[in-house]
């Protein structure tokens, strides 16, 4: 079988709406900001650093794009996409990777886009919502084994395992943008969170809604939705993950995933536009690329 080049790039848009596109001198041709997923780095990472090493732009990643797959020679190139934003500029650096960046209306980035894959990315994003919203629900980390456990189950600490996990998290979830953060009212979902919120320089809200114990789907459900699209994150329960998702899903007219559920330290993040779901998205916090 061909071997895959995992990738991951933006389709960086500004008000206008203009997109951002650079050259590359080696191939001489135009698209959209990417590159190569580093061995060990995680996809959502590998997609906002590459976006700030081609065009010096800080940037927060908004929904999901097709994938795009395509032959390189004897190989196969695998890229994920997100739409995205700046949210701090730095000057361009020509080098001789990209040596030009350009912002152009809808119309001539199409036009000066060397490759149909890059155009049909285009074409997606403007059939769809551009602004989106991320409410990121979150499985707490890895907090050993409930029966070894002795004392109250809302005081189970994060093992050594889910402490590495909530690191990880913080500069994954960060890709996103600045999030409010709600947690279950107990500490393995609190310690869960609280390395991005020291990251973020944010608080921690706890809710009995997404408590285990203290809740049900119901009520869990009439929670997020009550967030009215806040960029959040919602730091829960096994329990009631599947609940939330599905509970989502429905109220949105979209079709339910396979497996709703979430192994510890996961996340679903779902990008919503008003009254839609402009896409949802599934990670791990030590996953190489997204599936």
């Amino acid at each position: 079988m061909a071997e895959v080049v995992h990738a991951a790039g933006a389709l960086l848009w500004r008000d206008g709406p203009e997109f951002a596109l650079i050259h590359r001198p080696r191939y001489d041709d135009w698209s959209f900001p990417k590159g190569k997923v580093d061995p060990g780095e995680h996809v959502l990472r590998a997609a906002v650093r590459e976006i700030e090493e081609e065009t010096g732009i800080v940037a927060r990643l908004g929904h999901r794009l097709p994938t795009s797959t395509y032959p390189v020679g004897e190989r196969t190139k695998h890229v994920d996409y997100w739409a995205a934003r700046p949210v701090a500029f730095s000057a361009f650096t020509p080098n001789h990777e990209v040596d030009e960046l350009v912002w152009l209306p809808a119309a001539e980035a199409e036009e000066r886009l060397s490759y149909g894959h890059d155009v049909d990315l285009l074409h997606e994003f403007l059939r769809g919502p551009s602004r989106t919203s991320p409410l990121v629900i979150l499985r707490h980390a890895s907090a050993g084994k409930k029966h070894e456990w002795r004392d109250a189950d809302e005081l189970r600490p994060l093992d050594a395992t889910g402490r590495r996990e909530a690191a990880a998290l913080a500069g994954l979830l960060h890709s996103y943008g600045f999030l409010q953060v709600i947690s279950s009212a107990t500490a393995r979902c609190l310690e869960t969170v609280l390395p991005y919120a020291r990251f973020a320089r944010t608080s921690i809200g706890t809710d009995a809604a997404f408590t285990v114990g203290d809740t049900g789907p119901e009520r869990a459900m009439e929670r997020l939705l009550s967030l009215n699209g806040a960029p959040t994150i919602v730091c829960t329960h096994g329990e009631i993950v599947s609940a939330l998702v599905t509970g989502l899903c429905r109220e949105l007219g979209e079709k339910v995933p396979d497996d709703p559920s979430l192994h510890k330290s996961e996340f679903w993040v779902a990008h919503l536009a008003e009254d839609s779901l402009a896409s949802l998205e599934r990670h791990s916090p030590l996953e190489r690329h997204s599936p």
